[in-house]
């Protein structure tokens, strides 16, 4: 019976690794982006999806590149605050 069991996790575990690599549909792509659109979740699912592992790599990647395009905006806007400050 022991044996069974790990046969079971081990077929699961197998599932589970294909399913993260599976390509998503434009429903589950629709569905993603409606979440990332409410205020407060959006960021916080965007920081789930970047650092879990059991989320799809494709949307794994994406919203590993939302925080770097958020970053660089956020850079952008306090460069061009001081250089206004500065340059009244």
């Amino acid at each position: 019976m022991n044996e069974v069991n790990k046969q079971e996790n081990f077929h699961q575990e197998i599932q589970q690794r294909e399913d993260r690599y599976e390509s998503m549909s434009v429903k589950d792509w629709l569905i993603t982006f409606l979440i990332t659109m409410i205020p407060f979740v959006g960021f916080i699912m965007l920081f789930v999806w970047a650092l879990s592992d059991n989320t799809n790599v494709n949307k794994q990647n994406w919203a590993r590149a939302g925080f770097l395009m958020m970053g660089s905006m956020i850079a952008a806007l306090i460069v061009i605050s001081l250089l206004s400050f500065f340059f009244r």
